[in-house]
């Protein structure tokens, strides 16, 4: 599978600097704050001198794909272990939506509407609770864990947003004058000469959407350096295409993911929930949904949910599942007459270890959720990625000092050295097996969790991850009982006609309510494009979504492409069989590479959907 297609005739102009970077995020953050303390020396000489630049600093550029820095989408709850030793004087107060973690709670959330898919064990949970509510912390439809595990408890930490720390740091990076970072560049591919790597090659510009070259047309430039840091990621194109020419180490994989849809909202006046007050949340809207809600100061919250892969559902509907989520009676009472202030959506690799890749190569290193740092016990992953780019800044200052190139061998002894050496790397083996159980369903996922935390990753019951598209039902299978096959039939064949997709017509047939918009925090998803964040997709750029086949599109009956979308940029095709993208609408999330039902001809542990380089997205400092 190639994911990044140029015109190869093209001649390109080319440009040589020190290190590349790919992506700006809290492992990019680390890597470029870590490294640009140690260019200069006390009396402002540099301490290491240009490859590509005799006498000046080494040229260090790092490129990002969103139109801004700050644009990263995720609510944050850390420990933040590794940036508070990156800042010793790490003031909360500094960054907007900031604050130390002050109480920390874990909800077991009960289906209010009767709509919820749940298996007789959490059925009979559910009767247990309102069985013993007179005894048990129950209320409002829900009962507060009275002790919430020592590996889930983030005491001490601090609540964010990704964007305005991301804000934060660039910043005082850029004012360090010791590096730069160029937003709005997105990178098409990396460059690998005899499985060495070389650079990257930045997006072609100037082209229609399938690519070819229009007025203005503009190859993009080949970026040579002697390190290229991939930090692009869990759908970064780099780090995906790396994957595919390298593969991964044996018995690894990247099967386990979740789109994060989230809110950022004025809560109303009144409201009692305190800054600093993190809520998990499980078992509604699905057992295998989780939420969260952290509280800033001024009144100000994110909240919103994960839907996993191993959401056995066609009708992985994150919006509409979201808004049933914030209307539960424990919610609800917090929430009603708030208001929308921006709204944003990622995925998340949830392979964690796992999911670990080549950490290095000739030429190359990987840090951030894409090389595996996510911790899927403590459900963290922000400090991890800033603590793998530190890693890595001190691995590179070394090899800078002793003068030796960015080898395979010197990378390995420096860097992933350290890493393994390290509270990251044995955290994480804790925690590779932690989420093995949700593969077999909800009850055993919670267990073998459990399992994992409490014995520090010693005792667990090993489940193979099936590949996305090899767990997915069909709507006739996942509605067995509920809604006839001929009725899901004659549902499909006008929502075809119509260009919309099932979930809203499937979910209300099978007993969910309607939701009721209030046009300030309850709106359609169309809405929610509008008034919750701007989407902006930049002209001149080839679409970033393509499908490998669009033959397999077209007898494709789930479509769970449609159902998951974050921003209804993928649709089923009104003009016959398919589906159309619309990047005006597209938020970049990449849920639709991981949640489709088709697999890759050419390479079955992929899917049918390209992904590909492309600038613009969501624009919303907030998230």
């Amino acid at each position: 599978m190639t994911t990044t297609d140029q015109q190869p005739e093209a001649a390109r102009q080319e440009m040589q600097v020190d290190i590349i970077c790919t992506g700006f995020g809290p492992a990019t953050g680390g890597f470029l704050t870590t490294l640009s303390r140690a260019m200069t020396k006390e009396d402002g000489t540099p301490a290491f001198e240009s490859k590509v630049m005799p006498g000046m600093l080494p040229q260090v550029i790092c490129y990002e794909r969103a139109d801004d820095i700050g644009f990263g989408v995720s609510g944050v709850v850390t420990k933040a272990k590794s940036i508070r030793e990156s800042f010793p004087d790490f003031d909360p107060a500094a960054i907007p939506m900031t604050h130390e973690v002050t109480e920390e709670k874990v909800v077991y959330l009960l289906d209010p509407v009767g709509a919820s898919r749940r298996s007789w064990l959490v059925k009979v949970a559910d009767n247990a609770i309102k069985l013993f509510k007179w005894i048990l912390p129950y209320r409002h439809q829900a009962m507060e864990l009275p002790w919430m595990p020592p590996f889930l408890q983030k005491h001490k930490g601090i609540i964010t947003s990704i964007g305005q720390f991301n804000q934060w740091v660039g910043n005082q990076l850029m004012m360090s004058g010791a590096v730069q970072i160029w937003p709005g560049t997105p990178v098409a591919k990396p460059l690998i000469e005899d499985n060495k790597v070389t650079g990257v090659q930045l997006a072609d510009q100037g082209t229609d959407k399938q690519g070819n070259p229009e007025a203005g047309y503009t190859p993009g430039m080949d970026i040579k350096a002697a390190l290229t840091v991939v930090g692009d990621g869990p759908v970064g194109v780099v780090g995906r295409d790396l994957d595919l020419h390298f593969g991964l180490p044996e018995g690894n994989h990247i099967r386990d993911w979740a789109v994060g849809m989230k809110m950022v909202v004025d809560l109303p006046a009144g409201c009692e929930l305190k800054p600093g007050t993190v809520i998990h949340t499980l078992g509604y809207p699905e057992p295998e949904i989780f939420g969260f809600m952290y509280v800033y100061p001024d009144g100000v919250a994110s909240l919103g949910i994960f839907v996993p892969s191993w959401f056995d559902n066609p009708m992985r509907s994150t919006y509409r599942y979201m808004q049933h989520w914030i209307q539960h009676p424990y919610l609800w009472r917090h929430l009603e007459g708030g208001t929308l202030r921006s709204w944003g959506a990622k995925s998340l690799q949830e392979s964690g270890r796992r999911g670990e890749p080549f950490l290095v190569g000739d030429g190359y290193a990987r840090i951030g959720e894409g090389s595996g740092t996510t911790n899927v016990l403590t459900n963290s992953g922000v400090d991890e990625a800033w603590e793998s780019g530190v890693q890595l800044a001190d691995a590179v200052i070394e090899l800078l000092e002793k003068d030796k190139p960015f080898t395979k061998e010197n990378l390995d002894e420096t860097y992933v050295k350290r890493r393994r050496a390290s509270w990251l790397d044995s955290e994480s083996r804790i925690a590779q097996h932690a989420r093995d159980g949700f593969q077999k369903g909800f009850i055993t996922g919670m267990f073998t969790t459990a399992l994992v935390g409490m014995t520090k990753g010693k005792l667990f019951i090993p489940f193979k991850a099936k590949r996305p598209h090899d767990r997915i039902p069909t709507p006739e299978e996942y509605y067995k009982g509920r809604i006839s096959a001929e009725e899901i039939d004659q549902i499909r064949k006008e929502c075809r006609s119509k260009g919309l997709t099932l979930h809203d017509r499937l979910m209300e047939k099978a007993g969910w309510p309607e939701i009721k918009n209030d046009g300030q925090l309850l709106m359609s998803h169309q809405d929610i494009l509008l008034m919750g964040g701007k989407v902006q997709a930049t002209g001149n750029y080839a679409d970033h979504v393509t499908f490998v086949d669009p033959r397999s599109c077209a007898q494709c009956q789930t479509l769970i492409c449609t159902e998951i979308c974050s921003g209804q940029a993928i649709a089923p095709n009104p003009e016959g069989l398919g589906v159309v993208f619309d990047r005006e609408k597209c938020v970049y999330c990449g849920a639709c590479i991981w949640s489709c039902s088709e697999a890759n001809k050419d390479n079955p542990e992929y899917s049918n959907v390209s992904f590909r380089a492309g600038a613009g997205g969501l624009h919303s400092a907030e998230n």
